[in-house]
């Protein structure tokens, strides 16, 4: 596997406990984002290192998380049905920062649109959605610090599945071995994917997302 890792009792010890913090693995220039998918989409996606085949559809939202352990939470590890394939996608950060950019917050929020009838109009013209979710830990365990996930549909969601891609890994028999160690209690055994807090350049844009930068 490409990705670096570190022990889950390491993790948490340089990350912030609470607040909206974008969290992930950089690669240089690059961002690690995960999705987890049936072996139909999965094997084509790693053959063609893109998304498309006769199993993926382009008519629906399609979610991207820059945090593993809640794409963990999210599927499962890998143990849910239609996500039993955990992928490792690699962006460069500035289009991931587009799509931040492009997004809409999934739930009203005054601050930032001032009526729900802005939102609402925003939401109708926009490809992006922006959600903040509990993190969780390895066990499920809801966590204070709060985790971003990203909606993408349309144009974008074409740009994101066809252009945008570096490369994209199956990391599912990894993520699988962390959750026979889970199952078993071998907690200082357990691996995770080593990451940070990711920081935005733009101040527009942080104001945007309403988060700790």
């Amino acid at each position: 596997m490409k990705l670096k890792t570190i022990k889950y009792a390491q993790y948490e010890k340089d990350l912030p406990q609470i607040g909206k913090h974008i969290i992930g693995q950089t690669n240089n220039e690059n961002i690690i984002v995960y999705q987890a998918f049936n072996p139909n989409i999965s094997k084509w996606a790693i053959e063609n290192q893109k998304f498309g085949g006769p199993h993926y559809k382009f008519t629906r939202m399609s979610w991207i998380k820059p945090n593993f352990l809640w794409m963990m939470y999210r599927a499962g590890w890998a143990m849910k049905e239609h996500e039993q394939n955990i992928l490792a996608i690699e962006i460069s950060k500035s289009n991931f920062e587009i799509l931040l950019s492009e997004g809409v917050h999934s739930a009203f929020n005054e601050k930032i649109y001032k009526t729900p009838e802005n939102w609402k109009s925003q939401m109708e013209n926009s490809e992006v959605r922006l959600q903040w979710d509990p993190d969780h830990a390895p066990n499920g365990e809801k966590l204070e610090r709060r985790a971003i996930q990203i909606g993408l549909k349309g144009k974008l969601l074409q740009k994101f599945a066809t252009e945008w891609i570096i490369s994209i890994e199956d990391i599912t028999d990894f993520v699988r071995e962390q959750k026979r160690k889970i199952d078993s209690g071998a907690w200082d055994e357990l691996e995770v994917i080593a990451e940070q807090k990711i920081s935005i350049n733009s101040h527009e844009l942080v104001l945007k997302l309403d988060f700790e930068n």
